[in-house]
């Protein structure tokens, strides 16, 4: 495997890692970079373009990264609340009047950004053309009876939080989210990342796909454990957990152009590896002397734990702080302050303000696993040992 790109001294370990990604863990095309105090100390990238093609991998390669997504849209709420746009504890329909419909008048923003808001489920799924128009999310959204008591108890909001954090942005703003992103994250920053593909990127943007397990896994990290309780969800059409996964029906084919270029916080971003992490350095400091996104109160905000416990989607005990998740053992990280998102599949992209580093890490070859993927999390194990 030629894996390409560029290790400052002493973290060498990040690349043997990632090439044993190839090697043992079946990955066919992937990215990770890494930022330690601002500056980048890894940029690296190997494979395949497509997960199903012969095309390399190139410098400027991109790919879906689902709910990687999420931890960029929180950073927008965040953004306004720095600025004074939005308070994390008012209630959601102070900005968007008809959310407050069915029993949801007392949801407060802060609860939409740590899954406590209750609406991670729709009663009609939506279709894939009506999932991305706009329109039709925010619409359902604002008629749906809370799934339980909002604010009482967590739930992953896997699809919904799109429309969610998407329509909370656009009220506040007038603004779409990805037009906000692009203005005033993109941009400043440099980043290679888009909620909202533009037509004239297309070109840049690999396939992704299902890779099967590799035959001896060397994951080293989480491993998903099969608990009755956990396969069950999966399984029964009822269930929150698979309602909630399943809020757009039939599942999108996220290859398409009208996919990618529909504005899907919650699943729909693109990136490189080098945006992702650079995204997350701005959050905690200075990149290469350009504008830092947070003041050291919205750091605060952000990796302060505002849900903890189990979560009525994933049936597993996870942590939130406004938007973003925190380390433990469902989404492990660098250490205890870390926060970040990792996406279903493989990809992640988080901070740790005690270290200095922030991580990107993108990948075409999409395996089960919601959030401790094993090749991230053997790319963290190398980080570690570098420090």
């Amino acid at each position: 495997m030629d894996v390409r790109g560029t290790v400052a001294a002493g973290f060498e370990p990040v690349q043997d890692a990632f090439l044993r990604n190839f090697e043992q863990r079946g990955d066919r095309g992937a990215a990770v970079a890494v930022y330690r105090d601002g500056k980048k100390v890894v940029d690296l990238w190997a494979g395949t373009r497509d997960v199903d093609g012969p095309e390399p991998w190139a410098l400027d390669t991109a790919q879906i990264v689902r709910s990687a997504t999420k931890g960029v849209a929180a950073a927008v709420v965040l953004l306004l609340h720095q600025r004074g746009q939005i308070d994390l504890d008012a209630p959601v329909g102070t900005y968007w009047p008809e959310f407050k419909a069915a029993g949801k008048d007392r949801v407060v923003v802060r609860q939409l950004l740590s899954h406590r808001a209750a609406v991670p489920v729709l009663d009609r799924p939506l279709t894939p053309a009506e999932a991305c128009d706009g329109v039709s999310g925010p619409a359902a959204l604002a008629a749906q009876h809370p799934a339980w008591d909002p604010g009482t108890a967590h739930g992953y909001h896997a699809q919904t939080y799109s429309w969610l954090i998407g329509e909370l942005v656009r009220r506040v703003t007038g603004r779409t989210i990805g037009r906000w992103v692009a203005e005033e994250i993109a941009r400043p920053l440099g980043l290679d990342f888009w909620i909202g593909l533009p037509q004239d990127e297309a070109h840049r943007v690999g396939r992704i796909g299902p890779v099967p397990e590799p035959e001896t896994a060397d994951g080293g990290g989480l491993k998903l454990r099969p608990k009755p309780a956990v396969v069950e969800a999966y399984h029964n059409p009822d269930s929150l957990t698979r309602r909630a996964f399943g809020a757009i029906d039939p599942l999108p084919d996220e290859n398409v152009p009208a996919y990618r270029a529909a504005e899907l916080p919650a699943s729909g971003g693109i990136s490189t590896a080098r945006a992702l992490a650079r995204f997350y350095a701005a959050t905690i400091g200075t990149v290469d002397g350009g504008p830092r996104l947070f003041a050291p109160a919205t750091l605060t905000l952000a990796r302060t734990e505002e849900s903890a416990g189990p979560d009525r989607v994933l049936i597993v005990n996870t942590r939130y702080g406004l938007g973003f998740m925190l380390h433990g053992p469902a989404a492990p990280m660098l250490g205890p302050g870390s926060f970040g998102h990792p996406g279903r599949g493989g990809s992640l992209g988080f901070a740790d303000p005690e270290s200095g580093i922030a991580l990107g890490y993108v990948t075409n070859g999409m395996r089960k696993g919601v959030t401790a993927d094993p090749r991230a999390q053997a790319l963290i194990r190398a980080v570690r040992s570098a420090l």
